[in-house]
């Protein structure tokens, strides 16, 4: 098998870029169990497009039952969840995960009342699943 990140890395969605985003957004659930036995690293990636107004918080969360969801705690992520403003348009954020939990996924919360907003989407690219490399649908 040649050695490539397609041999160990799976994206999944968790917030699909969209019409301009004024209000919080909840992502999707990724599960890292996906693939018969999991995922052991994950990244969560938000991609932006054009942010005209308002500001557009990036916090991670994790779950292990898909329904009590919590902010991950610091010691749990690598790098930090980004306040994306209108000087951030067409910029990659990454936030690395750590943590143990089954689930995870993006939520953006809006504040400054604006008016148009912004558009950006998030998936998280798990890596390193015991069985590899992992199934593609």
């Amino acid at each position: 098998m040649r050695s490539s990140l397609y041999n160990v890395a799976l994206a999944k969605s968790t917030i699909v870029p969209a019409g301009a985003r004024s209000t919080t957004t909840t992502g999707a659930t990724v599960d890292r169990m996906t693939d018969e036995g999991g995922f052991r690293s994950a990244l969560v990636v938000v991609h932006t497009g054009t942010i005209t107004d308002g500001t557009h918080t990036v916090a991670v969360q994790d779950s292990p039952n898909n329904s009590d969801w919590t902010a991950v705690a610091d010691e749990f992520l690598q790098g930090t969840e980004p306040a994306i403003v209108a000087a951030d348009d067409d910029k990659v954020f990454e936030i690395g995960y750590t943590g143990h939990e089954r689930y995870l996924r993006a939520v953006i919360t809006v504040t400054g009342s604006p008016a148009t907003g912004g558009i950006y989407g998030a998936v998280v690219l798990l890596g390193w699943p015991r069985k590899m490399p992992p199934s593609r649908a």
